[in-house]
């Protein structure tokens, strides 16, 4: 599964870790996060996410 950077804080969303601390479990594509999710490190939106290698 593709890995996705915030561009204000290069917090890395790994689907195969998830984001516990928010209710997304693990095996979440960043795709199928809810669209009101917000990086867990500086609060911005998905659109603030770049997919990285």
């Amino acid at each position: 599964m593709k890995k996705y950077a915030c561009q204000a804080c290069s917090y890395v969303y790994d689907p195969a870790v998830g984001d516990p601390t928010n209710g997304v479990p693990p095996g979440t594509p960043f795709e199928k996060l809810p669209e009101d999710w917000a990086c867990p490190d500086c609060g911005v939106g998905k659109d603030m996410f770049e997919q990285v290698e």
